[in-house]
C-alpha cells in the first residue's frame, strides 16, 4: 500500500476500499483502485447550490485523498454563482465553466490528471442520493452519470432556475 502521506502517481488513486468522507457539510465517496476502469472515479452530494460554500470542503477532502487539486469544471445551471477561482486552503483553484449540463464535476489534479465525479443534486432525498453514489462507484462502472442519476430515480430533483441561498426556488418577477 502507499504510503498515505504522500498522494499517488498521476492517473491512479490510492489502493483500499472505498471511502465516504464529509469535506464541511458535502459527502464524497470516491473509487480507490489503481485500475480507474469506470467511467466515474467518484461521487460528491454538496448540500447547496453556493458553490462557494461547498468549493472548500470538497476540494480540501479531495487534495488530502489525491493531492493538490487545480482546476475544477462545474456545469453553469447547476449552481447559484460561480466565480472563476477560489483561494482554498492557501492554492488557488480556477474554476472552468460548462454550459452543458453532464451532471459530473471535472477534477484536474496537478497540470492534466483529471477525475470525474457524480454530482448528486443537493435538494436529492438520502436514500436516492445514496443509491446514485453507490452506482457511481461501483467496479467497472459503465454508465454515465445523467443515466446513473434516472436510474437512481435522482434526476427528478434537477433544478429548472436558479435558488436561493437555503435551497428554495427563485421566481422571476
Amino acid at each position: 500500500m502507499p504510503d498515505p502521506d504522500f498522494p499517488p502517481p498521476a492517473g491512479f488513486l490510492a489502493d483500499g476500499v472505498n471511502e465516504s468522507m464529509r469535506p464541511g457539510t458535502a459527502l464524497l465517496r470516491l473509487t480507490t483502485t489503481h485500475e480507474r476502469r469506470s467511467i466515474l472515479d467518484g461521487a460528491w452530494w454538496p448540500r447547496s447550490r453556493n458553490l462557494t460554500a461547498e468549493l472548500p470542503g470538497l476540494i480540501s477532502a479531495l487534495t488530502e485523498r489525491l493531492g493538490p487539486i487545480t482546476r475544477i469544471g462545474l456545469d453553469s445551471a447547476a449552481w447559484d454563482e460561480m466565480p472563476t477561482r477560489m483561494t482554498i486552503d492557501d492554492r488557488v483553484v480556477h474554476i472552468d465553466v460548462f454550459s452543458v449540463g453532464d451532471d459530473t464535476a471535472l477534477v484536474t489534479r496537478g497540470d492534466q490528471d483529471h477525475f470525474s465525479l457524480l454530482v448528486v443534486p443537493p435538494d436529492t432525498p438520502p436514500e436516492a442520493a445514496r443509491a446514485a453514489m453507490t452506482e457511481a462507484v461501483r467496479t467497472g462502472n459503465p454508465k454515465q452519470a445523467q443515466q446513473i442519476l434516472i436510474d437512481t430515480g435522482t434526476d427528478q430533483t434537477r433544478p429548472s432556475g436558479p435558488t436561493t441561498a437555503d435551497g428554495r426556488r427563485r421566481e422571476d418577477r
